[in-house]
């Protein structure tokens, strides 16, 4: 797991890398929980562009972002979503949740 994160004009993106599974989602969620407390930015962007695999724990790391990201009436905007994990985002209906710009191939 690995990540890096930047603050700019009130955007927080923050770049996930590798394979989201049981493995590392509660690191995500911590990570990401932590980030947008410290920051309470006006949108934040989960960049999914260095993301190969993602199971249903990549769902909840989705979802406890969408949350922390409501409690501070903000917006949640996932980008680079590469084939994989759109079809997992598709089929759990986060696609109707969250703004999903898909990877430019």
């Amino acid at each position: 797991m690995h990540f890096t994160s930047f603050l700019e004009n009130g955007k927080l993106t923050i770049a996930l890398t590798g394979e989201i599974d049981h493995h590392c989602a509660k690191a995500y969620i911590q990570i990401i929980s932590a980030k947008i407390e410290a920051y309470m930015p006006e949108v934040c962007v989960l960049d999914f562009q260095d993301v190969t695999f993602v199971d249903s724990s990549g769902i909840a790391v989705v979802i406890n972002a969408l949350r922390n990201m409501a409690q501070i009436e903000g917006k949640l905007l996932l980008s680079g979503i590469s084939p994989q994990p759109m079809r997992v985002f598709r089929a759990s209906g986060i696609d109707k949740l969250v703004e999903i710009r898909e990877a430019v191939s």
